[in-house]
């Protein structure tokens, strides 16, 4: 085999320090740059343009919506232009931009259509950066180190959110809400340059896009978008567990928040949630390297059973006390299941999709299933609300996360191990990661 499989078929790859730490800082950085404006972007225009501009809490929760459509739907786009790309760096720097351009364009425009349209660029190019910076990763280190790496990745981007989130909340309160804007401009600049730290050939693409054997013709039978997830029983299950879990986790937060709202007001409901932020991001950065480091030890499957414990225990603790410091306590085991979940995810699927090249389009496809039951999860929990009061809600989100337990035990095979299956191609040839995997 040529000089390039052979590259790319290294297990163990010894990327120099510079780009390591240029590593550590893309996932530092982009941290906040990946999500856009996120909760800052109906504070500001609630706050800063208000009624009188025709922003109320409807009008607001449509953008977002619309936004947050647009957002899902690139996601398996985004993962096959990572794939495909040779050119990683320029694709990240040129998201980074675009989410920034997009934000401080917000002061600006006022008009419903133009913000939808801005947030909505945002959103596409924040799609780019999860199956990236995986892929980067992948590429840097290869599949040997990967479980490790990614769990650091996952340490300093929750570090970084916790961080970024302290100086909004500090500063704001000295210069306002347009301080985020500040931040946001700052942030992308810095993550411009960690990315710049990372030479190009330090990825290696065939790798990134997860081929073991350098041979790219394999990744041409292999299928793409929802075919590559259609076609693989145990990434299809794996799917509606992600599904599952965001089903149950996405509305646990905003929930507390309203509930809280009820008990303390709005004033105090603010303050709290902000530190339940601050104190889940801190916990998910000892519990994602914890992760990278003890995966391939330990195996997938018990650490991902605990993340799903975890996430049906915090529901069923929040109806033992309406006490804020108890919901507090409480909400800190987000920074468990998340920071296991976030820490595992893109492990997982790299297992699912080895030797594919398939890796990212693959996470696209089922960051879109999880998409799909975090948008649905809001609404459940507000039916049950308005139904049954908040206790009911809280038990119905845990008994989800109770039964996406009992799935991945009793269905999802350990992947850490896992040989995506080998079909027949059209030519009499062979592919891998094709044909239905067996559990």
């Amino acid at each position: 085999m040529g000089e390039l499989g052979s590259t790319a078929a290294e297990t163990t790859r010894a990327p120099s320090t510079r780009t390591l730490r240029g590593l550590d800082a893309l996932n530092f950085f982009l941290a906040d740059v990946r999500d856009g404006l996120g909760p800052y972007l109906a504070i500001y225009l609630l706050a800063v343009r208000g009624p009188d501009q025709g922003w109320n809490e409807a009008t607001i929760g449509l953008v977002i919506t619309i936004a947050g459509l647009v957002g899902l739907i690139a996601q398996t786009p985004a993962g096959a232009l990572i794939d495909r790309t040779r050119s990683k760096r320029a694709i990240v720097i040129a998201a980074a931009v675009a989410v920034t351009l997009s934000s401080l364009a917000l002061p600006f425009v006022s008009n419903f259509a133009l913000v939808a349209a801005t947030q909505s660029i945002a959103a596409i190019a924040g799609a780019i950066f999860p199956p990236a910076l995986a892929a980067i990763t992948l590429g840097i280190v290869g599949p040997k180190a990967f479980s490790k790496r990614i769990g650091r990745n996952e340490g300093f981007n929750h570090a970084g959110n916790a961080t970024s989130a302290a100086i909004a909340g500090g500063t704001a309160y000295l210069f306002g809400p347009i301080v985020v804007f500040w931040l946001m401009a700052a942030l992308a600049a810095a993550s411009i340059v960690a990315m710049l730290m990372i030479p190009a050939e330090a990825i290696d693409d065939d790798l990134a896009r997860g081929l073991d054997d350098g041979d790219a013709q394999s990744a041409d039978h292999a299928p793409s978008g929802f075919a590559a997830l259609l076609s693989n029983r145990n990434l299809l299950l794996f799917a509606g567990l992600c599904a599952a879990f965001h089903l149950a986790n996405a509305a646990m937060l905003p929930s507390v928040g309203q509930f809280l709202t009820k008990v303390v007001g709005k004033d105090y409901a603010t303050s709290l949630i902000a530190l339940c932020i601050v104190a889940a991001q801190c916990v998910m950065v000892p519990i994602a390297v914890f992760v990278g480091a003890r995966a391939d030890a330990i195996g997938r499957k018990p650490i991902f059973l605990a993340a799903f414990g975890f996430l049906a225990l915090r529901g069923v603790l929040y109806t033992f006390s309406d006490n804020p410091f108890w919901l507090v306590t409480v909400q800190c085991l987000d920074g468990i299941g998340a920071g296991i979940y976030g820490a595992l995810f893109p492990i997982v699927v790299a297992d699912l999709t080895r030797g594919t090249g398939r890796f990212n389009v693959a996470q696209g496809a089922v960051a879109t299933a999880q998409g799909l039951g975090a948008s649905f999860s809001a609404t459940l929990a507000g039916l049950v609300i308005v139904g049954a009061g908040f206790s009911a809600a809280f038990l119905t989100l845990a008994a989800i996360a109770a039964a996406g337990f009992v799935v991945y035990l009793t269905l999802m095979p350990e992947t850490r191990d896992y040989e995506p299956p080998v079909a027949s191609t059209p030519s009499g040839g062979s592919t891998t990661g094709v044909a239905p995997a067996i559990a």
